[in-house]
């Protein structure tokens, strides 16, 4: 390439920044937009409890960088109002105008992490979702997005009629609704905890640990002496998954199981509030984990147990998220083509 193809590409080529904040890390990256294209820069991680809010880690994240940003995109697990949000699971309050001003950088958008996360699914390739229920999938009309991690998130991609527009929720903390004699009796033991009882509070990550200690608490199944060992300075949520995907003790399998069946009871929730005829999504750092669980029948069961709506949730297709970065890049989307239409176009629709 000549001096002067490479002086033009510079010209056209914009950086932008992207952020996908969450309660246990906050993921972090450059971008560069030319035209419809955005391009993957230098990207970091960082334990989000580390810092005492986001300025001081993009400041870190910054330091090195050398290059105009022209717009940046955070996606935050918490509701957005007026550029402002104070995160459930997470200690900061976030304020777009304090971020561009501390920071100097030129237009910054705050979006619900799932809102985010649907503006990235609609930019993946067919071999990074794996299907869980066929259902129907050439209609159109409206999707739904679902994602357990830290948290429980949800969102609605709504189909205008010549593309999808997601709209954040905060679906996650809406009221448990048990549906079997042992979920009311979950119900009540978590209600003795929290008073308020989200569906949150069970399908997500400390949710599965919830269900284990009423599992234990309530004497339904003992917790073998080697498993309290193993639970010894490791994340007990991955350590509950691990076992019961060994099959090594029961009170494992069993709160998986719980889990995965009201997680998918949730998704049916959603996919009928949504009218999610085109399909559901699965995301969230949870459900690649849990894939074998999430294939052997049960969370479509419990997705299809709607009485006179099986059927219509039975056309439903159902695919569970396998690239763990479709929120970050769903924020660079938004930041290059939503927030600051960089580039010479609008950016691909979705």
């Amino acid at each position: 390439m000549s001096l002067r193809n490479e002086d033009a590409l510079a010209r056209t080529q914009k950086t932008i920044l992207a952020g996908d904040i969450g309660g246990t890390k906050t993921n972090l990256a450059l971008f560069s937009v030319q035209g419809e294209k955005l391009t993957p820069g230098i990207k970091k991680t960082f334990a989000s409890k580390d810092y005492p809010g986001l300025e001081p880690l993009l400041r870190e994240f910054l330091q090195d960088n050398t290059a105009q940003i022209r717009s940046a995109c955070f996606g935050v697990p918490g509701p957005v109002i007026d550029g402002k949000s104070k995160t459930p699971n997470l200690p900061w309050v976030l304020d777009v105008r304090e971020i561009s001003r501390s920071l100097g950088l030129g237009p910054v958008a705050l979006i619900n992490d799932l809102e985010a996360t649907g503006y990235g699914v609609l930019t993946l390739d067919a071999g990074e979702f794996v299907t869980l229920n066929e259902g129907l999938s050439q209609r159109e009309g409206n999707m739904a997005l679902i994602a357990a991690g830290t948290g429980l998130g949800e969102a609605i991609l709504f189909w205008d009629g010549s593309g999808y527009r997601p709209s954040a929720s905060e679906g996650g903390h809406s009221d448990f609704a048990p549906r079997t004699p042992i979920e009311i009796e979950l119900l009540r033991y978590l209600i003795v905890r929290f008073g308020h009882v989200s569906f949150e509070r069970v399908v997500s990550g400390p949710g599965l640990l919830n269900i284990y200690h009423f599992l234990k608490e309530s004497n339904h199944f003992k917790e073998p002496p080697w498993l309290t060992e193993r639970f010894t300075g490791r994340d007990p949520c991955a350590v509950i998954s691990e076992v019961a995907l060994a099959e090594e003790a029961e009170i494992c399998v069993q709160a998986l199981d719980y889990f995965v069946s009201l997680y998918g009871a949730e998704a049916g929730n959603l996919a009928l509030k949504a009218k999610a005829i085109r399909g559901l999504y699965i995301g969230g750092g949870i459900a690649p984990k849990i894939l074998k669980k999430l294939k052997d029948g049960a969370f479509i069961r419990a997705f299809t147990d709607k009485g006179r709506f099986a059927d219509f949730l039975s056309d439903i297709r159902v695919q569970v998220v396998l690239n763990d970065e479709a929120a970050l890049r769903g924020a660079a989307y938004y930041a290059g083509f939503r927030l600051g239409r960089v580039g010479e176009s609008s950016g691909p629709e979705l």
